[in-house]
């Protein structure tokens, strides 16, 4: 009896030692994650963010030179300095950087000679803690908070102690303390930015400085005893006492010195060690992460979902910071003035409106709607709704998305907005051509309003701008339907059906068609470029999100549509480059995927394998979401299918993760595909909880064969943001087989605006 009761009682220790461990998520994220990218080839385009959740700054080592937008490729065997970093993709510009570099023996200054060797065995890449050992022996260390870092250098005994400080490129201006052991300055770079802008720093040593001086990056001259300098790439650098471990804390300010000073103090003054800072920001992870949880999978898929779920939640950065009373305010970098209230940047619409936004407004609501807010303010102080902002307008890429965010905010009782200055808004957007890029107003705004279409090859891109036009006006309409503006539902009524105008009912596809009604010669559903966007015919077909159905009546029932959903996968995965004129990274991705002409490393095609549910076959949507999950996806520096795109690709996989995915945001609904885990727990910020309950899923149970909603049998294929927000369960069966004859009445398949 004895040895009974004590194995139960080991027993009962053993699952709650597991159950604690479970709990530390930080623990399977892998920063380095997607890393090994390339511009021929990209398995992410990441680098190793250290960081808090949706943080100001956030750090990472550099492998490449100041300015590559590839700043660290697993592939290479050297680092050249650790940054303050804030760029969304190697395709984009970053801006306020600057970088630390330790150094033994003897200064260089040089970024290119100043390298030092390490190995992968010898790196730590976690959220909230980085670390990493060079060959020579000098060991980094990176711990993160909202608005700042705490590093630590521990340099081998005897040797030589420096560091440098970089400006990186454009202007910098740097001042040295050395008897108060600080640095602060400022750097000026990155596009776009009214003149004047800085990014403020501050610099704290715990060690005594020995020496120091000035230099610049241009030439890498070097003003010994130099304690301040201002100029193009000025930098700092300093020397401690030989062998000596330092902590530094650093924390960067865009409004002046005195906040960064601030910054500084709150979010890092009590942190006695880096220690301290590290479990800090493990606890703050922990709690983010914590929002799902989930059981009842391989290690390798939990490691992959907290991964993806670590990457989801580091767009869009918080662009404001908290005055000495605690407020937010921020510099605007649209205005260039100071305003109270919340601000945040480094994101693209066009990416994220699909799923990153959507994954926001159901696990991070206070802070979605602040967003909310911040888009009206943005539009204030610019004339123009944000599209595509690092931090300023850019208008890239395609689109009016930021209307998608707005209804889909207000249809999952997201309301911290003025619905009718949102319309107003968009009505202007939707109406005129802004000065920057495609995206910033409507290219070919004239041609569409005219004759319901955007002219090919009269505006490149011209058929993927109208379907997204025409899913935007749809949201424009949806908005005002839900706050009961005639107006504007009057005025977006007949576009959002434009779509049709852009179908060729001969071949079944989206096509290019000239002013005159003529469509494009010598079409090939496999040509890139065009009329479409980063794709072909066979990737533009499906982007009707707001009728599905419609598009279904156009093809001709869900025969001809399931079947040619079928065929994307079973066609031979060949590549016409089209006006590309040669490979571009996303053509590579997709033949390297070997699944079709499905390219998943792109945005345009991500919510395909849901559509399923909208033609009598559900299973389908159940399998493919299940297999581009398990073959598409993993934690490792090859762990993307391609571009991440600021949490986009990462909140695909989270979503159909649950389950579920956003296919029509605006609607208020999910559309089901298959859960990854055994069992997944919502934790909602209302206290509530939502739980996914399928004990018998595994690889090979996919399939849902039936399903209840808090204990009343459950047939549709889609579950809305209100039931999640109540909490409860849904509770699945799951199985190997397909459940053919499941969610097949009309009331059971999710939104489409034709019937």
């Amino acid at each position: 009896m004895k040895l009974k009761l004590i194995a139960s009682i080991l027993f009962c220790l053993s699952i709650k030692g597991l159950w604690a461990q479970q709990k530390d998520w930080v623990h399977y994220v892998n920063t380095l994650q997607g890393t090994n990218s390339k511009h021929e080839l990209t398995r992410g385009n990441t680098y190793p963010t250290t960081a808090l959740p949706f943080g100001m700054h956030t750090w990472t080592p550099q492998t490449g030179r100041n300015g590559d937008g590839w700043k660290y490729q697993y592939f290479k065997d050297k680092i050249r300095g650790f940054q303050q970093a804030h760029q969304c993709s190697s395709w984009t510009r970053d801006y306020a950087v600057f970088s630390f570099m330790p150094m033994v023996d003897e200064l260089v200054v040089d970024e290119n000679k100043r390298e030092a060797k390490f190995s992968h065995a010898d790196e730590i890449a976690k959220p909230n803690y980085y670390k990493v050992q060079f060959s020579n022996q000098i060991t980094t260390e990176i711990a993160p908070s909202e608005r700042g870092a705490h590093l630590r250098f521990t340099y081998p005994k005897g040797k030589k102690s420096f560091l440098i400080l970089d400006g990186y490129t454009r202007l910098s201006g740097v001042k040295i303390y050395p008897k108060a052991n600080k640095i602060t300055g400022y750097v000026n770079n990155g596009e776009g930015f009214k003149r004047g802008w800085k990014s403020y720093f501050v610099v704290e040593f715990d060690q005594p400085i020995k020496a120091y001086g000035t230099w610049e990056n241009k030439g890498n001259t070097i003003a010994p005893d130099s304690i301040s300098a201002e100029g193009l790439g000025k930098g700092a650098y300093i020397q401690f006492e030989a062998g000596a471990k330092v902590q530094v804390k650093t924390a960067s300010s865009y409004i002046s010195l005195a906040q960064a000073e601030l910054n500084l103090k709150r979010e890092l003054g009590a942190d006695k060690t880096l220690e301290n800072t590290k479990e800090h920001a493990a606890a703050v992870w922990n709690k983010s992460l914590g929002k799902v949880e989930i059981e009842g999978g391989s290690q390798a898929d939990i490691e992959t979902f907290y991964s993806c779920y670590f990457r989801a939640s580091l767009f869009s950065r918080k662009f404001y910071e908290l005055d000495p009373n605690g407020k937010p305010y921020y510099f605007s970098p649209y205005d260039g003035k100071v305003h109270e209230g919340y601000m945040f940047t480094d994101t693209g619409f066009w990416d994220t409106f699909r799923a990153q936004f959507p994954l926001n407004a159901l696990v991070q609501p206070e802070m979605h709607g602040r967003y909310m807010q911040a888009m009206l303010e943005a539009y204030n102080q610019c004339g123009w709704l944000p599209s595509w902002s690092f931090p300023s307008e850019a208008g890239s890429m395609i689109g009016n998305h930021a209307i998608s965010l707005l209804a889909d905010a207000w249809a999952k009782g997201i309301r911290t907005f003025d619905p009718k200055k949102a319309l107003d808004a968009y009505y202007h957007e939707a109406m005129n051509k802004g000065p920057w890029g495609p995206a910033n107003g409507r290219d070919g705004v004239t041609e569409y309003n005219k004759i319901g279409y955007v002219p090919y090859p009269k505006y490149r891109e011209a058929t993927a701008k109208t379907l997204e036009y025409a899913y935007d006006d749809y949201c424009a309409y949806e908005l005002a339907k839900m706050i009961g503006d005639k107006h504007y539902m009057e005025v977006f009524e007949k576009p959002m059906y434009n779509y049709r105008n852009v179908y060729d009912p001969s071949t079944r596809f989206m096509r290019g068609k000239n002013e005159n009604g003529q469509w494009s010669q010598n079409f090939d559903p496999t040509e890139w470029g065009g009329p479409f966007t980063e794709g072909n015919a066979w990737h533009w077909q499906w982007s009707v999100f707001q009728d599905t159905k419609g598009l279904i009546n156009l093809m001709g029932g869900n025969e001809n549509f399931t079947a040619k959903l079928d065929s994307v996968f079973s066609q031979p995965n060949k590549v016409n480059v089209g006006t590309y004129g040669g490979m571009i990274h996303e053509m590579t991705e997709m033949v390297v995927a070997n699944m079709g002409q499905y390219a998943h490393g792109n945005q345009p095609i991500q919510h395909m394998v849901y559509l399923y549910n909208y033609a009598n076959q559900p299973w389908k949507a159940q399998f493919h979401a299940r297999e581009v999950m398990h073959k598409l996806y993993d934690a490792t520096e090859n762990g993307y299918p391609g571009d991440e795109d600021q949490g986009q690709t990462s909140s695909w996989y989270v979503l159909s993760a649950l389950g579920f995915y956003s296919v029509t945001p605006g609607t208020g609904e999910y559309v089901l595909g298959s859960p990854a885990f055994k069992k997944i727990t919502i934790n909602l910020e209302n206290g509530k909880k939502f739980i996914i309950d399928a004990p018998a899923n595994s690889p090979t149970n996919v399939y849902i064969k039936s399903a209840k909603l808090n204990g009343k049998v459950y047939t549709k294929n889609f579950i809305t943001h209100s039931d999640i927000m109540k909490g409860g369960t849904l509770k699945l069966e799951m199985d190997s087989q397909p459940a053919l004859k499941r969610g097949l009445n009309e009331n059971d398949k999710p939104f489409s605006l034709s019937k």
